[in-house]
Formats: C-alpha cells, sequence, structure tokens
C-alpha cells in the first residue's frame, strides 16, 4: 500500500533538479556496484524516529549524492514496537520515492533472536526465510549487497557459501559480504568459493573507527572489531571493508575533550565506556589539529581516515541530525596522505620502522 506524503514536507530540490553531486563514487572489487564511498547507516530509522525524521535523513543523503544504504532485517527489534521496523520504514521510502534502481540497497540477516542471543541463525534454511522476508519489507525484488549479520564457526563455510549461490543464481542477491567474521574464518569461506567456483565474499563490515576501543568494553562476543593483523589481510588481499561505528558514536564530533563529564544524554554512556582512554583522546587530539590545518571538521577527518586506506573502504555514517549528513558526507572529497594517516595514528610523520 502507497505511504501517504507528509505533511509539510516536500522532496529535496537536488531530487528534483538533479543539483551537483559531492559524494565521490567507487565500484566495490569483484562487483558491478558503483557505490557512494560513504555509506548511511539506518539503524534506529524505525523505531527510534519519526516516520518524517527518518525520510528527512534519507533524502538528505541522496540530495548529497549518496546512493549506498544499509540496513538490517533486526534493526530497531530492541525498542519493542514491532519486527524488522527499520526495513519495513525503509521499503516505504523506497517505494513512494521511486528509487530503488538508483540506489545500492544493502541489507543483514542471519542474526541470532534478540531473546536467544545464543542460538545462532546461520542454517540453509534461515537464510532464506531471511533473504525472504527481506525482499517483501524492503519492497524490492533484489538486494545488491547481501551481509551475514553474525557468524556461527560451527556451520562449515560450505553450507553457508552453497546456499548464499543459491540465492545469486536465483537474482535475489547481486554480491555477498559478512560481518562480524574473523579474517580466519573469511579466509575459509573464500578458499572453498575459490576452488569450486562460487561467488566469495565481496566486502568485510566489522566495527572500526580511529578511535581506540577500551580493553573489555565490547560486551558482545558476537562482534568483531578490526585489528592490526586484519588491516594487513585487507591490504593483501584488496577485498572491501564497509566498517560499522565509523565515526566511534561522535567522539570526534566536538563534543568531548579529555578530562569532561560527557553526560548521559543519547550514546554519551556508550563513548564514555568504549572510547575514553589516553590513546582515543590522543588521537582525537591529533584529529582536532589537523582538521584545523585543513579546513574541515573533526566527523570529516575521521572518515577520511576510514576512506584512505591502501584497500577500498566504505564508512557506515550513523546520524539522527540533518545537520550532521553533509558534514559526513563531505569526507569523501577528503583524502589523507600515507604520512597524515600515521601522524593521526601516532604522532609521528615518520614510521619508526
Amino acid at each position: 500500500m502507497a505511504v501517504p506524503p507528509l505533511a509539510g514536507y516536500s522532496k529535496p530540490a537536488s531530487m528534483k533538479s538533479g543539483r551537483k553531486k559531492i559524494v565521490r563514487y567507487r565500484v566495490i572489487p569483484g562487483t558491478e556496484l558503483n557505490a557512494a564511498v560513504i555509506c548511511m547507516g539506518t539503524a534506529g530509522f524505525g523505531g527510534h524516529m519519526s516516520r518524517e525524521e527518518a525520510y528527512r535523513l534519507l533524502d538528505l543523503y541522496v540530495e548529497q549524492g549518496g546512493n549506498f544504504i544499509d540496513t538490517a532485517l533486526v534493526y530497531d527489534d530492541w525498542v519493542g514496537q514491532g519486527r524488522s521496523l527499520t526495513e519495513i520504514r525503509l521499503g516505504e521510502w523506497l517505494k513512494e520515492r521511486g528509487h530503488r534502481e538508483k540506489l545500492i540497497l544493502a541489507t543483514k540477516g542471519g542474526h541470532p533472536e534478540l531473546a536467544t542471543m545464543h542460538i545462532p541463525r546461520l542454517r540453509r534454511q534461515d537464510l532464506k526465510d531471511d533473504i525472504a522476508r527481506s525482499l517483501r519489507q524492503l519492497q524490492t525484488e533484489y538486494i545488491d549487497l547481501y551481509w551475514l549479520h553474525r557468524d556461527d564457526a560451527s556451520v562449515p563455510v560450505d553450507e553457508i557459501m552453497e546456499t548464499l549461490h543459491e540465492e545469486l543464481k536465483a537474482g535475489r542477491i547481486r554480491s555477498i559480504g559478512c560481518s562480524n567474521w574473523t579474517v580466519e574464518r573469511i579466509k575459509q569461506a573464500q578458499s572453498y568459493a575459490a576452488a569450486r567456483g562460487l561467488t566469495p565474499f565481496a566486502a568485510s563490515q566489522p566495527l572500526w573507527n580511529l578511535a581506540v576501543i577500551t580493553p573489555g568494553a565490547i560486551g558482545d562476543p558476537t562482534l568483531v572489531a578490526m585489528s592490526d593483523a586484519d588491516r594487513g589481510y585487507f591490504a593483501e588481499t584488496g577485498m572491501t571493508v564497509i566498517p560499522y561505528s565509523s565515526q566511534a558514536n561522535g567522539f570526534f564530533s566536538g563534543r568531548y575533550a579529555r578530562g569532561t563529564d560527557p553526560g548521559g544524554e543519547g550514546s554519551a554512556s556508550a563513548v564514555r565506556r568504549m572510547y575514553f582512554n589516553d590513546a582515543s583522546f590522543d588521537r582525537l587530539e591529533r584529529v582536532q589539529r589537523l582538521a584545523e590545518e585543513l579546513g574541515s571538521s573533526g566527523t570529516a577527518v575521521a572518515l577520511a581516515y576510514l576512506t584512505s586506506q591502501p584497500f577500498p573502504v566504505y564508512p557506515i555514517i550513523g546520524t539522527t541530525k540533518p545537520a550532521h549528513v553533509p558534514e559526513c558526507c563531505s569526507a569523501s572529497e577528503l583524502t589523507l596522505t600515507p604520512e597524515q594517516l600515521l601522524y593521526l595514528e601516532t604522532g609521528s610523520y615518520v614510521s619508526a620502522v
């Protein structure tokens, strides 16, 4: 059923007149997907904000030239208002705006039920059921990039890759990726696919940003954060990384500073738990100095740190405020040198090696 237009809200001008786009595109290796290097994340768009607020953020992203949207079957299930709220709302927006053929749509399945997180859901029928649900809710006939939201080491990669291959052959999905998979499991899957002529994973989606995670701060054992060793693998293979939490929950936005109390509103408690340590504050201060030098913002520099890596990286942004969308998208126009990347990490422009 068509969604009625929002009262008092019209589409951004660029949707009507084709205003100049500012987001840079790059083809994801191994696919035909020419994606914006800044990907729009949608967690919270279904249950934590109104339809008008969610539509405004999505419209603004498209206005900046963005064409890459990431969601998940499970998003906003935790709100307690229903299931798959974000996918359903995104499907309504796609239908109303008529954007489906212009956008690269990614969603994730294979996530455990929230009430039984100890019971994995990566078996063949789990994946087929999840893909079918996502297609219905997103009101589309295909998904451009389908992610496995979690891993289950007890399920052989053989079964997983064969199942995904069936869905690829049927045209229900166009490419595949894995979220929260270790590099070792990725290697197993890629090797199996290569040996049998199957489609390999095109991308990995780990937790990754410029901040340094406080040891022990990640309470969920099913989450996988990028490590230095992992970065070596992606640099060697050239495999694409599309990280979540790329802004470290706003740690580089200017809201936080060493020795200050962040308060308890919004994501502040999560930021305190995850990133309030000397190493992160050192990097924050270097981001602020480099941003001033470049005439940019801390958020844009932190995102450009990711997009400027020696392998393809498309950070997933998360925001609830319209003013932040253009700022995040502007990072695609900023390319940092290897020396600047090293400075942000270590405080030196010269490698010690």
